[in-house]
Parts: structure tokens; sequence; C-alpha cells
């Protein structure tokens, strides 16, 4: 049976900060209650990954980016064709596409956390400026997980552009 939250993190443990979406599920795994929540991890988004989306009614997207506001940037996604679409690695607005493509239908209410790294080169540990965004991220995520409302993580949003 599938759960019905989806908690996708994906990036390379042996490339720097580019490990913080999976070290941020690592976090969820070891402190919030899995019962209603699936965790995923790989590498990089693939064409493949749309049907993980399937009879999901939430999707949190986690990775690193070095484009951030502050520690973290949550946002919300929507399907959008762009230039990862024909690459091997995609981004969560591609999977969405490709979901939509597939199923004939809209994908679930998705939302993208997007954790500052600054370093990502192979055989680096994570940095101490990513290791400090990671713990706010890690903080932001417990609380956003203590209710799995679409309506309640979108006011995530709105509220912190207000």
């Amino acid at each position: 049976m599938v759960k019905p939250v989806l908690l996708f993190g994906y990036g390379n443990l042996s490339r720097g900060d580019d490990a913080l979406g999976p070290l941020l599920l690592q976090y969820v795994e070891n402190t919030v209650c899995l019962d209603a929540i699936e965790i995923l991890t790989d590498f990089q988004l693939q064409i493949e990954h749309a049907l993980d989306l399937e009879n999901r009614t939430l999707v949190l997207f986690v990775d690193a980016a070095v484009s951030c506001n502050g520690a973290f940037d949550f946002t919300v996604l929507s399907p959008t064709r762009d230039n990862s679409y024909t690459t091997h690695a995609m981004s969560p607005s591609a999977v969405l596409v490709v979901y939509q493509q597939i199923k004939k239908q809209m994908p679930p209410p998705c939302f993208l956390l997007s954790i500052k790294g600054e370093r990502f080169e192979l055989g680096e540990g994570l940095s101490a400026r990513a290791e400090q965004h990671l713990s706010i991220a890690c903080q932001f995520v417990g609380q956003l997980l203590s209710n799995l409302d679409c309506a309640v993580w979108r006011q995530q949003i709105t509220d912190s552009m207000g």
C-alpha cells in the first residue's frame, strides 16, 4: 500500500553539500512518525520517478541549492517543461510534466525544499554553513510534517513571503 505523503531527497553523499537532501531524510527517519510518510532517495531525479507520485496526497522534494534567499527556500511546484526535460537528470517540475503525460491527470500537490549549500566537489564533506542550514531546515520540516494538510503547507509559503 502506498503511503499518502512522499519525501524525496536527492543528492550525492560523496559531493559535499550535495548531500543535504539525503541527510535531511535521515533526520526525518530518526525523528518523525512515518506511518503516513514514505522516504525515497536517489542521486538525481529521473523520468521513472514520475511513477513515485502516483496515489500521493502530498510530495516534498528536498535538494541542495546554491541560490536560496536564506538557509532554505520552500516553494510550491507546478508542471513545467524546462531544459532538464530531455536529460538524464531532471528538475522536479519536469518530473511533474512526465507524470501528467503518463497519467493524463494533474500531479498531487508537490513542494520543493531547497537547502543552501556552497561546496559540491567530489570527496568533500559537508561545509560548516551547510550544516547550519541543514539544522534549520530539519526544524522546519519537523514542524511541516506535524500537519500533513496541503493548505497548511501552502500557508508556510505565504508566511515566508510576507
